[in-house]
């Protein structure tokens, strides 16, 4: 037997159960409101070997009858992002941070799963983080890429997901049978100022080993020094030692806590 189950359901869903956390933790928590959006798992990714990795997964490997796609964004406070701006190396909030949202992620993904579950339609999942290929530094279930095709955001110079809440947060996905149907929350060809043809690049200026440019994205040359501050800062050791953390792209850019394309437009349509 199933029941109907709307995405402003999830959303708020979501919204409760992120506000809880705070809670449970026992602490300030990390978090502003949580976004969601869902898409109709359809032949857009089919593309996805092809614009993330040779070998990533489509929803329907997951999920035979999958129907539908969820995306979730969870961005961080403004707080956190503004302490992690300054230096080259990233604050310890920064480590804990992504280690508490690494878990929120988990735990939420599964309770929408349940949520679906209750009303009569299968989930499916991965894991939030390190589901990728060390060699080719490529996920073979990218959040970002799901996100992506789904309207959640659009990638920027950085290959970070701009989203109506910026960049500066943590993406988790499931799969579902449920009939979801589209509802994307962005509507802007690009979010990024600088592939809108606008004046930017902060993050590649903001980048400490140069892993970006206007061309590409040195992934290496990022991964090792992910690897590198859990090694050498003291303050990171006592976090798991998947705690590969740096941030200083997103930090306290245009794209941080917005997509700054579709304020640049909305301004613009304003004063005409």
């Amino acid at each position: 037997m199933t029941d109907t189950l709307t995405v402003d359901e999830l959303r708020n869903f979501a919204k409760t159960f992120v506000a809880r956390e705070p809670d449970r933790l026992k602490t300030d928590g990390w978090w502003r409101t949580p976004l969601l959006a869902t898409a109709r798992a359809d032949s857009r990714f089919d593309e996805l070997p092809r614009i993330a990795a040779d070998d990533h997964m489509l929803p329907r490997d997951l999920l035979p009858d999958v129907r539908s796609v969820i995306i979730f964004y969870l961005p961080f406070k403004k707080e956190l992002v503004k302490e992690n701006r300054h230096g080259d190396r990233p604050c310890r909030n920064w480590g804990l941070a992504y280690v508490d949202t690494n878990n929120l992620i988990e735990r939420l993904s599964r309770a929408i799963g349940d949520l679906l579950n209750d009303r009569g339609f299968k989930s499916a999942l991965t894991p939030a983080t390190h589901n990728f290929d060390e060699d080719k530094l490529m996920a073979r279930w990218s959040h970002k890429h799901l996100a992506h095709l789904a309207g959640l955001g659009r990638f920027g110079v950085h290959h970070m997901l701009i989203t109506p809440m910026g960049c500066t947060g943590r993406l988790g996905s499931l799969v579902s049978e449920a009939e979801l149907g589209d509802h994307p929350l962005v509507d802007t060809r690009e979010a990024c100022l600088h592939k809108a043809g606008k004046e930017c690049v902060q993050c590649i200026k903001a980048c400490p080993v140069a892993a970006l440019s206007e061309h590409g994205f040195e992934r290496r040359l990022c991964w090792n020094r992910l690897n590198e501050n859990r090694r050498v800062l003291d303050y990171l050791d006592d976090l798991p030692e998947s705690t590969d953390v740096c941030g200083k792209c997103v930090a306290l850019m245009p794209c941080s806590f917005k997509n700054p394309v579709a304020a640049y437009e909305s301004d613009n349509v304003e004063q005409r």
